[in-house]
């Protein structure tokens, strides 16, 4: 039943020991005879070789604890800033989280980026504040610099005792036998009838207050606090204790039929493919076809199993508010909704924007074949790489966010494909956006037979906004089949502009057109189509744009006069300093291309005690002397006669 799982995901930064956290909860839950390490490569969700090796989490990993009646299915997501794309998808296929956070440092950029995504998604979350043991955890100054940058008022379950040592303690502040005021306080806050009565002099029963607690932790209207050491096993029963009588039950259509959301995929050395999924609503059962919506056909799952501990068990269904895994759907992908069901799967919101593109290539030209179908597999594991395959030169183009992943990717080539591959240097992602207004025109009726003529208005359309196609001619002039050749080719059409890059940011409308009751056949209008655009995009010009990160400085005061020239000299901006106790903070906006390896030159500029942290913040124009321009990839639409004779398949 729905009311005995809770579905959680446990998130964090680097190094905030979040994967030491979980291997405790197997080991308390007894699902585990002995605790891993990640120092010594042997836990549980760093399944993978190069996990083990470099000690990060790659990719997420399920596990699964009793605690009472209450099955916890929890998700260990990778805590690297490049790996994020695996963390918002966890975020759709979640109940709650627990989001941890090392007493010993200050907040980290990702910490806050991971906060923000909880927030715009209201999911619940308990704030669990590791390390505690560290001789440099400061949990108060921690949870002051929570409420000022968050503007939060977090709810503090426990006290700490004996902080910074082998010898600390926690202790409850919350029980039938101890109600602290300030709790007490903050409950009856979110409660009118209870407030009411506090104010006459009236305190509510434990019973009443737990449940008020309840309700408000399950609407994330309350935020909180416990703490934890994960390699002293501290606090471990608590959070458990937490999760199974506060979280929220599963979420949960009364829609029937089957709706799903796929979210990860691995391999069954017997079974094949293996798709995992969250159950929103109906159910699905073993052998019976399951509908996908993006490639609308059916397949059957060969097995239905669920998460038992670290092992998988066999059962004949998966219901509404279960994560399970399905077998052999050979064309799944991640992301994929499966079902008929017609149950609004919650959308996949982007924690972080890949800003790098970077080749592959065999290090053996005779691997090329084999590669090429290794990033298939990789793509369909995370689309978020977004691979371009240009078969006609033979390369293999993928995003990523950052050179750790690329390190991770090229690893992962070889110890699960047995391919040596490399990557070459990744280049900044840049894109274009019309200069100004005009116009593009295309007469494709030669050779015959053919016909397609097209007159697109075109024009520049505010920052972020993406792509708007609109049609303002008659089907007498261009038949609807046509208009809808047209409409679909405008995507691709858009792929590479004058300069190279990816066109966005503008509003395209068709407004002349004619096809020919003769010679126009089913294909004209997308031989056309990009042909019309990119000879508007040539007689109005493109202005590049860049990628812009917001920072944050933290550094010795003596350091400030520096780094404020590093950034101007970065092309970069920034806010007036603050400064406390003899250190400051600097926050600002930087270009990309500027600030790749700044984080390496300020950490040995300042011996390791200054730090920045980065986050995507927007796209903005640069000149063509201040960005990059690159050849157009193939044959560009605006060589007509190559590229009609290439799209009619008369040309090599």
């Amino acid at each position: 039943m729905n009311s005995e799982i809770r579905n959680i995901a446990v998130l964090a930064h680097v190094d905030a020991g979040k994967t030491s956290f979980c291997e405790q909860i197997l080991f308390y839950s007894g699902e585990i005879k002995e605790s891993g390490s990640v120092d010594h490569g042997n836990t549980f969700s760093d399944s993978l070789q190069v996990e083990k090796d470099r000690g990060i989490s790659v990719r997420s990993s399920v596990f699964s604890v009793q605690y009472g009646e209450i099955k916890l299915n929890i998700v260990d997501t990778p805590g690297h800033v490049d790996f994020s794309a695996d963390v918002q998808r966890i975020l759709q296929v979640v109940d709650a989280a627990i989001l941890i956070i090392s007493a010993a440092d200050s907040l980290q950029a990702h910490t806050e980026t991971l906060w923000n995504a909880l927030q715009k998604r209201e999911i619940p979350v308990l704030l669990l504040l590791n390390k505690i043991d560290r001789e440099s955890s400061d949990a108060e100054s921690l949870i002051a610099e929570m409420k000022r940058e968050w503007n939060i008022d977090p709810l503090l379950l426990q006290n700490l005792h004996n902080e910074g040592s082998s010898d600390c303690q926690i202790e409850t502040r919350w029980s039938s036998d101890l109600m602290s005021e300030d709790i007490v306080e903050q409950i009856v806050s979110q409660n009118d009838d209870l407030m009411e009565s506090y104010l006459e002099g009236n305190i509510p029963k434990f019973d009443i207050l737990d449940q008020q607690m309840k309700t408000d932790v399950s609407a994330a209207r309350i935020l909180p606090v416990l703490y934890s050491s994960a390699k002293m096993a501290l606090g471990i029963e608590e959070v458990l204790e937490f999760c199974a009588k506060y979280f929220p039950v599963p979420t949960v259509s009364d829609i029937h039929e089957f709706s799903a959301r796929v979210f990860a995929l691995d391999q069954d050395k017997n079974l094949g493919k293996m798709a995992f999924v969250r159950v929103f609503s109906g159910k699905t059962e073993n052998r019976q076809p399951v509908f996908n919506k993006r490639t609308q056909k059916e397949e059957k799952p060969v097995q239905i199993r669920r998460i038992a501990g670290t092992k998988f068990e066999d059962i004949n269904e998966l219901n509404a508010g279960e994560i399970g895994v399905l077998y052999a759907l050979g064309e799944a992908q991640v992301e994929d909704i499966l079902g008929s069901g017609d149950f609004e799967v919650p959308e996949v919101q982007a924690l972080h924007t890949a800003l790098l593109s970077v080749q592959v290539k065999a290090d053996d030209d005779k691997d090329y074949t084999q590669l090429a179908a290794a990033m298939q597999k990789l793509n369909e594991e995370d689309p978020s790489l977004e691979l371009d395959w240009d078969r006609e030169e033979q390369e293999l183009h993928v995003k990523i966010c950052g050179w750790i992943q690329m390190e991770v990717m090229e690893r992962m080539i070889e110890d699960r494909f047995n391919i040596k591959a490399h990557f070459e240097n990744p280049t900044v992602i840049y894109k274009e956006t019309p200069s100004k207004k005009t116009t593009g025109f295309v007469r494709y009726w030669m050779p015959k037979p053919c016909w397609a003529i097209l007159k697109f208005e075109i024009e520049p359309a505010e920052r972020g906004s993406g792509v708007h196609y609109e049609s303002l001619i008659s089907v007498d002039d261009v038949a609807r089949k046509y208009q809808n050749e047209v409409e679909e080719t405008i995507e691709k059409s858009l792929k590479q502009g004058i300069k190279g890059w990816e066109v966005t940011d503008l509003n395209i409308r068709l407004i002349e057109g004619e096809d020919h009751e003769v010679h126009s056949h089913p294909g004209d209008f997308k031989i056309a189509t990009p042909m019309g655009i990119m000879n508007g995009l040539q007689n109005g010009g493109t202005t590049l744009l860049e990628p812009i990160l917001s920072f944050v400085i933290k550094a010795d005061e003596d350091l400030l006069g520096a780094v404020s020239s590093d950034i101007i000299k970065m092309r970069g901006t920034f806010e007036s300093p603050m400064i406390q106790e003899g250190r400051f903070i600097l926050k600002g906006r930087l270009p990309l291309a500027t600030s790749q390896d700044y984080a390496v030159k300020l950490s040995s500029r300042s011996g390791g005690r200054a730090s920045i942290s980065t986050s995507f913040l927007e796209y903005c124009p640069c000149t063509d002397e201040e960005g990059v321009m690159r050849e157009y990839r193939g044959i560009s639409p605006l060589d007509e006669a190559k590229w009609i004779l290439k799209a009619r398949g008369a040309m090599q």
